[in-house]
């Protein structure tokens, strides 16, 4: 079985479930995200999660419309300039969480582009925060991305996270964002995921 998860049902609106794939609405974030996605898995058997969503671009990393995979996923927690600091009793911030390897690979070969995600708690409309964001080498913003890998990877089952692009992170208004084109970037390579995974071992 695979889960299937996106944060708001309106963005998988083209999905129809199958007998093989169950879709989970999380809610919008990456604490409602990571709190739904983990009690999912605690109650049943599943053999990949599936993050699917809008998401947007730093410039010049990606199109609105592009469908795309990342491969991995930071987790904006830490100090505000990105530099490392010490935390007592030799205690650690987990901020990265990967998509597998292999499905990120043959999504590669079908000529989709992958990218390193960043989660944020909100949406950035600066372009102070945007080149924030590109220091720690974030290509594309969501709300959940990180949240829903590292709840898969904590249960010890693969995820992959895909993403259509629906808007450019930068100074701009909201009539910037194209949700159907980003929509349609989605369907495209979430519809490849489902067609090359039976074939993953």
């Amino acid at each position: 079985m695979i889960l299937l998860t996106c944060a708001v049902g309106r963005e998988l609106a083209f999905f129809a479930p199958t007998p093989h794939v169950e879709m989970l609405v999380t809610g919008v974030g990456p604490i409602e995200a990571g709190i739904s996605v983990a009690r999912a898995l605690a109650q049943g058997p599943y053999a990949l999660v599936i993050n699917a969503g809008l998401a947007g671009a730093l410039e010049g990393c990606a199109q609105i419309g592009d469908g795309v995979v990342v491969s991995e996923d930071h987790m904006e927690i830490g100090l505000e300039d990105g530099k490392p600091f010490a935390l007592p009793d030799g205690a650690s911030i987990i901020d990265r969480a990967a998509s597998d390897l292999a499905l990120v690979e043959q999504l590669a070969e079908l000529g989709f582009a992958s990218k390193r995600g960043i989660t944020v708690s909100r949406v950035t409309t600066t372009q102070q925060t945007a080149q924030r964001l590109a220091s720690r080498n974030a290509e594309v913003e969501s709300m959940e991305g990180f949240a829903v890998l590292r709840a898969a990877e904590m249960a010890a089952i693969p995820a992959i996270e895909v993403r259509g692009i629906s808007n450019i992170v930068t100074d701009r208004e909201r009539s910037g964002w194209n949700f159907d084109r980003g929509r349609d970037g989605l369907e495209k390579i979430l519809n490849e995921v489902l067609a090359i995974v039976p074939a993953a071992p």
